[in-house]
């Protein structure tokens, strides 16, 4: 095993300046949801209206996500991400004009909040796209933990910066200056000079690109393992933003600089568990075995955050959050990235997100509406409750698989038969057809491979999937996979990786014969035949059998 420092990642120049501006953004951002929560606090007479932020800040990310995910697979990331950080900045300045006007009110905090969530749900998958390609693949497990530290060092000053200067310049200069710090990150963006990979074949449309992404979801068992792992964390561990700041504010009765403080605290915990404790833990335990660890400490902190009343206490329960959280996020992540292919990695880290926030948005108006209708301490105990539930029921859905997964391209060229006529691309559908020769007792191998291969072409562009067994020859089975276009099947060989290249090998392998089974492609011809509108046939009384056609009479109708 290699082991690289945690900020290795810096010795690339163009990292490091992304790094460093979007520490001071994210220093800033934090500092900004500190002060948005407070002038929410002094506005809305119902702790809900606290608890409901933290769900319209996620709902974004359910809502837009995906199509965002297909968009920085199609577009020019760089360009995308110039634009998105524009957008942020229009958000949080509009929102220090509003207040400087005074027209502030508990929706228009609301209506901002989800607008500038709308602005990162657009962000968030083309950056994490874009990682790769500013560092080495060496540099890689370096760039991923850097981005979670980035956040909890922006969340150790911002919310202390925020509590400092909320009294003393007011909220709405927080607002301003956090939209001056996003014309940052689009400067160093701006800086980074790449040269932009160009596709053998042409690019799917957006609608495709999004039907692509929920194809592959569906035919990914080992994606939708870590898709419920990440739900279910989610759902449970949304309980921490949407009670922690009711619980400092209405039950702890805290000041601005101490309810900063309760969310430097949090972070604090975070980075110590990215950089200390996370690869300690990780290098002597299995994934799946580190995330148990860390949700029964998320329990267990949910208990106590319950019964402890005393301001310090809480300070230090919520470093343990932060800790737990990060411990189960961080592992779920390197899961995450490990089950998707390269050329759909943005759209599967947007539905990875997509699906996140969608349960930590559903969990905020949960956890909010039980702490109006109970009190903060009863929804704390419901969520240790519903954490060690969903972690029982969790158990079997483990994700150690995910360390043996080989995602590396296969060298496929030069594949395809010789053709008589090569269509356009987006012309179809096409067809491709196989006959295979498997002895009796290689049949039951045969079969299971066969499941494999029919997840991996569907994942990859086929809409259709047939294995027929000839009941006239026992040995004898023909595979139809049918594509919507022809570039659907060019674009399916591009993505194909070495693992499942050698589950259809090995497939192959078991025909009988001194060759492999010949490929027939054939192009659909339906709407050619749809051009006669009737057509007479009359069946030939020498016809034996219904599907003997070589002696029917067909008869066309005259131009």
């Amino acid at each position: 095993m290699i082991h690289t420092s945690t900020w290795t990642a810096l010795r690339s120049p163009v990292f490091k300046r992304l790094w460093i501006a979007n520490v001071i953004s994210g220093t800033w951002v934090s500092a900004h949801d500190t002060a948005a929560m407070w002038t929410m606090n002094m506005l809305a007479p119902s702790p809900f209206f606290l608890s409901l932020m933290a769900t319209v800040a996620s709902l974004p990310f359910f809502l837009f996500t995906l199509p965002a995910g297909a968009l920085a697979d199609l577009l020019d990331r760089k360009k995308l991400l110039c634009l998105m950080n524009l957008w942020l900045a229009t958000g949080a300045v509009g929102l220090a004009v509003v207040g400087w006007l005074h027209l502030l009110n508990p929706y228009v905090i609301l209506a901002c909040v989800f607008l500038i969530g709308v602005g990162f749900a657009f962000s968030a998958p083309a950056f994490a796209s874009i990682v790769p390609q500013v560092v080495s693949d060496a540099e890689l497990p370096s760039a991923v933990i850097l981005g979670g530290v980035q956040l909890n060092i922006s969340g150790i000053i911002g919310p202390t910066l925020g509590g400092l200067l909320i009294p003393w310049l007011g909220p709405n200069f927080v607002f301003a200056a956090n939209g001056a710090c996003f014309l940052l990150v689009i400067l160093a963006l701006l800086q980074w000079e790449r040269r932009p990979a160009q596709p053998r074949v042409p690019l799917e449309s957006f609608y495709d690109s999004f039907v692509t992404a929920i194809r592959y979801v569906r035919y990914a068992p080992g994606l939708q393992i870590v898709l419920a792992r990440n739900a279910l964390l989610a759902l449970c561990i949304s309980a921490i933003p949407a009670l922690m700041a009711v619980a400092g504010l209405r039950a702890l009765h805290l000041s601005p600089s101490s309810l900063g403080l309760l969310f430097t605290s949090m972070s604090a915990g975070s980075v110590i568990a990215a950089v200390v404790i996370f690869p300690w833990l990780r290098a002597r335990y299995s994934p799946n075995m580190l995330i148990t660890i860390a949700n029964l400490l998320i329990v267990l902190i949910y208990v106590l955050m319950a019964v402890v009343q005393q301001t310090a206490l809480f300070l230090f329960m919520a470093a343990f959050a932060g800790a737990g959280w990060t411990l189960s996020a961080c592992e779920l992540w390197v899961a995450a990235q490990r089950v998707m292919p390269a050329w759909a990695r943005g759209r599967m880290n947007a539905t990875i997100i997509m699906f996140s926030q969608g349960a930590m948005a559903l969990g905020g108006v949960i956890w909010g509406a039980t702490a109006a209708a109970v009190g903060v301490r009863y929804a704390f105990l419901a969520a240790a409750a519903l954490r060690l539930i969903s972690l029982i029921l969790a158990w079997p859905l483990s994700i150690n698989f995910t360390r043996a997964l080989n995602f590396d391209p296969a060298t496929v060229a030069n594949v395809l038969p010789k053709l008589t006529y090569t269509p356009q691309p987006d012309e179809g559908p096409v067809s491709i057809a196989l006959e295979f020769r498997i002895v009796s007792a290689l049949r039951q191998e045969f079969v299971s491979l066969m499941r494999e291969a029919r997840l991996i072409f569907l994942r990859n562009g086929a809409h259709n999937w047939r294995l027929h067994e000839d009941l006239t020859h026992s040995d004898t089975f023909r595979l139809e996979v049918t594509f919507p276009s022809w570039n659907e099947r060019l674009l399916q060989l591009e993505r194909m990786t070495q693992a499942e290249k050698k589950v259809l090998e090995k497939a192959w392998s078991l025909h009988r014969g001194t060759s492999p089974p010949e490929e027939r492609i054939y192009f659909s011809m339906n709407k050619e035949v749809r051009m006669y509108r009737k057509c007479d046939i009359q069946p030939s009384p020498l016809a034996t059998s219904p599907f003997n056609l070589g002696t029917q009479k067909i008869r066309l109708p005259r131009s």
